[in-house]
């Protein structure tokens, strides 16, 4: 017989109790991939809600110059 397996949910980590702060460079750079652009809902793992409110602090960063627009 075959055997099926249920795949966890993944929880978003905003959800879970994390922030995510204009302000904090390291945590930004976790959304971020190697050309500067914002990584999608499926590789974050976030909710749609937080994807939006990561987008936003990334963008919000960008202005302030803590991040770049292009790496």
């Amino acid at each position: 017989m075959a055997e099926f397996y249920r795949k966890k949910k993944k929880i978003c980590q905003m959800c879970a109790g994390k922030s995510v702060d204009y302000k904090d460079v390291m945590i930004i750079n976790k959304y971020i991939n190697e050309k500067g652009k914002i990584l999608p809902r499926r590789m974050t793992g976030a909710c749609a809600k937080h994807q939006r409110h990561i987008a936003e602090q990334i963008k919000y960063a960008r202005f302030m110059a803590l991040v770049p627009y292009v790496k």
